[in-house]
């Protein structure tokens, strides 16, 4: 089943340009280690799959300065943010799940999309065939639902008097490496499957935390709530943060947070 961007701008709340680049350094440090492990081979057509503000457009565009290069996002807002920062590319307001465009592409970059899509995996080849001979797919997943930092999101979400009102919000599938390499095998004749876990110098502790999690994860358990919810639900998790994520001496709480990585090369 598909959704619309209306749609999961109303499941997951507004994807907000401003709020995601408060931490942009940190965030775009994985789709350079990403596309740093695509093989050198000529990128003519490009595409990036939920480009978001356009800092992962960005990287691509220095990978290949030569390819036509589009970016596609569900949000509007991100959208208008890309077409600022990089004019001379075209951005489109779409949702991948739709995505009808029948390619072929040298590469297609999908950073930090696909946990998003429930149930990803015919999509994920349905995009794979738009390769052409030789491309490659590069994708990046946070994998951290079981990271104090979205546990407690569930936790603090079952525990207060919105529990009704957020069950069965969030994400809620882990990403298994060896499911991957099995699933892309048969169309890919290389599959590149790694996982890093980053730790991010925090100086803010869990203030800074929850400002981080406002961008992505905690989107899902906002959204339905009323003001004075929000303000309670954010009070009770800063707490529950704090509790698990302990400051060093200077104040500053390293934030761990492991992602999947995926260069695919289709045969």
């Amino acid at each position: 089943m598909t959704t619309s961007p209306d749609q999961r701008s109303k499941q997951y709340g507004q994807f907000e340009a401003k709020q995601y680049v408060k931490f942009e350094e940190e965030r775009t440090r994985p789709v350079k280690d990403l596309l740093a492990a695509v093989p050198p081979t000529p990128i003519r057509t490009a595409i990036d799959l939920g480009c978001g503000p356009g800092n992962s457009t960005e990287v691509l565009a220095a990978l290949a300065p030569a390819a036509s290069i589009r970016g596609l996002d569900v949000s509007a807002d991100m959208v208008e943010a890309a077409r600022k920062r990089l004019p001379q590319i075209d951005f489109d307001v779409a949702d991948i799940t739709e995505w009808d465009e029948p390619g072929p592409y040298d590469l297609i970059l999908a950073n930090a999309v696909f946990q998003w899509i429930p149930a990803h995996e015919p999509l994920l080849l349905q995009i794979a065939s738009k390769l052409a001979p030789g491309g490659h797919l590069a994708i990046q997943m946070p994998d951290n639902l079981d990271e104090p930092s979205h546990r407690l999101m569930r936790e603090v979400a079952s525990a207060g008097p919105w529990a009704e009102k957020l069950k069965g919000v969030g994400r809620t599938q882990r990403f298994d490496a060896a499911h991957y390499y099995a699933l892309l095998s048969p169309l890919c004749s290389r599959v590149d499957v790694w996982r890093t876990t980053y730790y991010h110098p925090l100086r803010e502790g869990a203030a800074a935390i929850v400002e981080w999690t406002k961008g992505t994860g905690l989107r899902p358990f906002l959204a339905p709530l009323d003001d004075s919810e929000r303000e309670e639900y954010l009070a009770r998790y800063r707490e529950a943060l704090a509790a698990n994520y302990p400051a060093l001496d200077d104040g500053t709480v390293l934030f761990p947070f492991p992602r999947l990585f995926i260069v695919a090369t289709r045969k």
